[in-house]
């Protein structure tokens, strides 16, 4: 559904949007009550049976929004309880930063298999042939599955001449990697938090909007509001997130609008990230360890530690792009606040590590970041564009995509060490990143640098990113040939790694 418009990407938008207002209105939390009715207007729902149903989800959105936990139903609590807390400049995130607001869960169906009108009644009966459990019988001159008996196994739907067996499954569920998704008494879904990794894909999968992230957008504004020099380091798939024109002067004018003090490509750090994990592979493999994982996706990192612990020492011990950038902000400016504005949910993990937290005070996803603009009324097709961002590589920039990270870091070792033959293994999506971990547990990826990435397609498949993941990878392969240096040897930074670890 990712770059699909809808009403739950307006609902979203809104959301932000109202809360972005709000902030910059510089009164606090004032009239936070009144949000839930000018994000559902009117008096007739948008979409559920209730409008007042529809407005008590946009309640815990707006908390959500501003970094709060979900109102448990079960007792009485004001929509602005807690927000004295967390209606400051400075407030981190409390886990669980995924959460699937009860009341908006639809309870899909999970795993079943279901007999559609386009059964013909046919003669063959292929489908109560193929079966193993004598699941199926004739009903009403069609076929009929009987889900006590049915075990799931798919025989039939392969078997029917009509494709009229439809194989119903939890989108949630589905797109989760990590089977974190399961069920309460009700049916509704719920996430096992021990097992989730905050990569995001259940949200942008939801068809009814139920699953939400924390944000910090109201946090980031008072930063602004109160004087701070808030820096934005910028993720490199933002380009063209923001419509055809926000091109990436454009792009610095509209960041400038909304309060920014500086605004630097997170590509910077992508390359230091290059260069030092192109040394860590060649100090490591095969001397001291038979592969090297690359260090980059928060939530493929998190995969190994939940899944593979005696992987973890194989896993670069280098920064992540994220984390140089916003070292060298800090080091230049040690009293600037820093935002990373970026695809993915995970940051906003990675960013409350205890030796990161210091680094990276805010973390807006591309869809917050959207809000504000709405908030501040800013449209690119207007604007006048400053200074454009020039200091990062090709390579750097091509982070943003599957395969990226791999390709960069053998690139580098080609060019300081053609003697060595790299050899290289990537995955997209948590379901093949477990299959390439398991096949390098078992010796089958020795001498390899393997890449992982949570998202399919890599950063551009973001849960904060708003374009499909097809136009947005082919605008960040246009943006790569944009740079003014190819390699990250040629960077200005080059030689920063070691003295920002």
């Amino acid at each position: 559904m990712r770059g699909i418009p809808s009403l739950i990407t307006d609902i979203r938008k809104k959301v932000f949007t109202e809360v972005a207002k709000m902030a910059y209105a510089g009164k606090g939390y004032e009239g936070v009550d009144e949000l839930p009715y000018m994000i559902v207007p009117g008096d007739r729902p948008l979409h559920r049976e209730s409008v007042f149903l529809e407005r008590a989800i946009a309640s815990e959105r707006v908390r959500l929004a501003m970094g709060l936990n979900i109102r448990p139903i079960q007792t009485r609590h004001l929509m602005t309880e807690g927000m004295d807390v967390a209606a400051v400049a400075e407030q981190y995130y409390e886990p669980p930063l995924i959460n699937i607001i009860p009341y908006a869960c639809h309870a899909c169906p999970t795993n079943q298999y279901k007999v559609s009108n386009y059964c013909q009644n046919c003669l063959a009966a292929s489908c109560q042939k193929v079966c193993p459990k004598d699941a199926i019988s004739f009903r009403n001159n069609r076929s009929y599955i009987d889900l006590d008996k049915c075990i799931r196994c798919g025989k039939c739907a392969k078997a029917c001449p009509y494709n009229a067996i439809v194989h119903l499954q939890r989108p949630c569920q589905v797109a989760c990697g990590m089977d974190a998704i399961v069920s309460d008494e009700q049916g509704k879904a719920v996430i096992d938090q021990d097992k989730c990794v905050a990569c995001g894909q259940c949200l942008v999968s939801c068809p009814f909007g139920a699953i939400v992230d924390k944000g910090q957008i109201f946090q980031v504004i008072q930063s602004i509001l109160q004087g701070d020099k808030v820096v934005a380091i910028v993720a490199p798939a933002f380009i063209g997130q923001f419509g055809k024109h926000s091109t990436p002067g454009k792009f610095i004018a509209a960041m400038k609008q909304l309060g920014f003090h500086r605004i630097v490509e997170v590509a910077v750090g992508a390359d230091i990230c290059t260069i030092q994990e192109a040394k860590d592979f060649l100090e490591k493999v095969p001397q001291q360890q038979n592969y090297m994982a690359t260090s980059c996706c928060p939530a493929w990192h998190s995969m190994i530690e939940k899944l593979y612990p005696g992987e973890m020492d194989k896993i670069s011990m280098t920064l992540t792009p994220m984390v140089f950038t916003a070292r060298l902000m800090k080091k230049k400016n040690p009293d600037c606040k820093v935002v990373f504005v970026g695809p993915c949910a995970a940051k906003k993990l990675e960013a409350i590590r205890s030796n990161i937290r210091s680094d990276v005070d805010f973390v807006l996803t591309f869809e917050e970041l959207q809000g504000m603009f709405e908030a501040k009324g800013i449209d690119f097709e207007t604007i006048e564009p400053m200074s454009t961002l020039n200091e990062a590589s090709a390579s750097g920039r091509g982070f943003a995509v599957s395969g990226g990270v791999a390709g960069a870091v053998e690139k580098v070792i080609r060019e300081t060490n053609p003697e060595v033959e790299v050899k290289t293994a990537q995955a997209e999506g948590l379901r093949d990143c477990r299959k390439l971990m398991a096949l390098a547990k078992a010796g089958k990826y020795n001498g390899y640098l393997l890449e992982g990435m949570a998202c399919p397609g890599g950063c551009v498949a973001g849960a904060g990113t708003l374009l499909p993941v097809e136009l947005a990878t082919n605008v960040v392969g246009r943006y790569q040939k944009e740079a003014d240096t190819e390699s990250p040897l040629e960077s200005i930074y080059r030689d920063k790694g070691k003295t920002l670890e």
